[in-house]
């Protein structure tokens, strides 16, 4: 069964019907024995999934129906477990921009393809809010050392090979060679294995003569990476590690600069959820998630955010607090 993202004018941004309509059609795929594998891919050649629908989600906010945002949430993050929990293979066509809810959509899959002009990264703590759909939990299966972190923090965006080469994307194919790959995919179907491991093996060798093997190591940014966020227990810490660069001095002013233009609540949530979902069950991350989001959706920065960087676009958020040093100890029990 192929699933289509189709909001292409959008970026396929998620909203509450496409949710509905995912959830049902894998309950459908899931419940049809002549169904043996489930592929996601988003109309248009623009991207995968955008993330969330911010119009939807604000619009809600902003007319006092908060509960209509937590309620949309929750229907995000139940099709992002039963993806994560799938018993059938699934696999990702994540080409274009797969960020925030598009890999939410991606990291549950068996297989997720990017193509050289895949752009995969969490941008939320910029608007005022968080890396949710589960990533304080999953980043640390994934991902090198330090680069949860990094890429939660920092909303750094991985092109092409280096979204296989950082473990969000399992092979790299060539984007005029999706169609034919998609073919690929239909054919074997009927082919696949009953038990899942050996479905995916399987699918393993239809994708190897599509899956280009050139994806470049870059051991001087891991180590980087590690050093400077690995294992930090506070923001200012990271700061710290940040301001005692000297052969990386490029690098981290820019890093800090990135970080000083982001929501400091939204970056100390950031770091508590890290904390406190790095090898924690999915359910109880998704919950954390949960209560973390209604938290920042009904907090200053968040609508701030959406102002500053989406709506107006002056790119002069006013947030409350606007420094890291000003911050004090956040309320939410999560």
């Amino acid at each position: 069964m192929v699933l289509v993202l189709n909001r292409p004018r959008v970026l396929n941004t998620l909203n509450r019907e496409m949710i509905r309509l995912l959830g049902r059609a894998l309950e459908a795929a899931l419940a049809a024995d002549d169904v043996s594998l489930v592929v996601i891919c988003g109309a248009g050649d623009r991207g995968f999934c955008a993330g969330g629908d911010l119009k939807e989600l604000t619009g809600a906010v902003q007319a006092g129906a908060v509960h209509l945002a937590d309620q949309f949430f929750q229907d995000e993050y139940a099709l992002d477990l039963m993806i994560h929990q799938c018993p059938k293979p699934v696999v990702v066509l994540a080409h274009g921009i797969t960020m925030g809810g598009g890999l939410g959509l991606a990291a549950g899959a068996d297989l997720v393809v990017a193509t050289e002009a895949t752009r995969m990264a969490m941008p939320e703590t910029r608007i005022g809010f968080f890396p949710d759909v589960g990533g304080t939990g999953w980043l640390f299966a994934k991902c090198p050392r330090g680069y949860p972190e990094y890429l939660a923090l920092t909303g750094y965006e991985l092109l092409g090979a280096e979204c296989v080469r950082l473990h969000l994307a399992t092979h790299l194919v060539d984007s005029v060679r999706l169609p034919k790959l998609r073919e690929a995919l239909q054919n074997c179907a009927g082919e696949l294995p009953a038990d899942k491991p050996g479905a995916v093996e399987k699918l393993e060798q239809v994708l190897a003569p599509f899956t280009r093997q050139d994806i470049p190591p870059n051991p001087e940014l891991d180590a980087w990476v590690a050093e400077r966020f690995a294992g930090k227990a506070s923001l200012g810490e990271i700061m710290a590690a940040l301001k005692q660069c000297s052969l990386e001095l490029t690098l981290c002013e820019d890093v800090r600069r990135r970080l000083g233009e982001r929501s400091p609540t939204a970056l100390a949530i950031t770091l508590q959820l890290l904390r406190a979902n790095a090898g924690r069950p999915l359910p109880e991350v998704f919950h954390r998630e949960a209560l973390a989001a209604h938290f920042m959706i009904t907090h200053p920065d968040y609508l701030e955010g959406i102002r500053a960087r989406i709506i107006d676009k002056d790119d002069q958020p006013r947030w409350q607090p606007d420094t890291i040093e000003k911050l004090g100890t956040l309320a939410g029990g999560f």
